[in-house]
C-alpha cells in the first residue's frame, strides 16, 4: 500500500525527493499520512479536493481488496497555527 500512495503522489509533484510517508494504526483502520513540499500541496490537494479524493477512492478499493479500512491525510504545514508575537507592556 505504501509503495503505491509513494508512486501516485511522486508522479503528481514537482518536489518528489520531499515526499513522505507515515503509516500507523488508528481505530482499526490503516492511517497514512502524507507530507509533500509545501509547493506540491495544492497539486496532492487539486481542485476543489478532487486528486485527493480519487486517491482515496484508488486505496480504499485496494484495502478493501485487502480486507482492511484505509485512511489517508496530507500534512499541510500551511496551516499550523503561528506562534502568537509577545506584547511588549505600553509605557515602559
Amino acid at each position: 500500500m505504501e509503495q503505491l500512495i509513494l508512486y501516485l503522489v511522486r508522479a503528481l509533484v514537482d518536489h518528489p525527493d520531499q515526499v513522505g510517508l507515515r503509516a500507523s494504526e488508528v481505530d482499526g483502520a490503516q492511517l497514512y499520512e502524507l507530507k509533500v513540499s509545501p509547493e506540491d500541496v495544492g497539486k496532492v490537494i487539486g481542485r476543489d479536493g478532487r486528486t485527493v479524493g480519487a486517491l482515496r477512492t484508488l486505496l480504499g478499493a485496494a484495502g478493501q481488496k485487502q480486507g482492511q479500512k484505509v485512511r489517508l491525510e496530507i500534512q499541510d504545514d500551511r496551516r499550523l497555527p503561528q506562534a502568537a508575537p509577545t506584547a511588549s507592556p505600553e509605557g515602559q
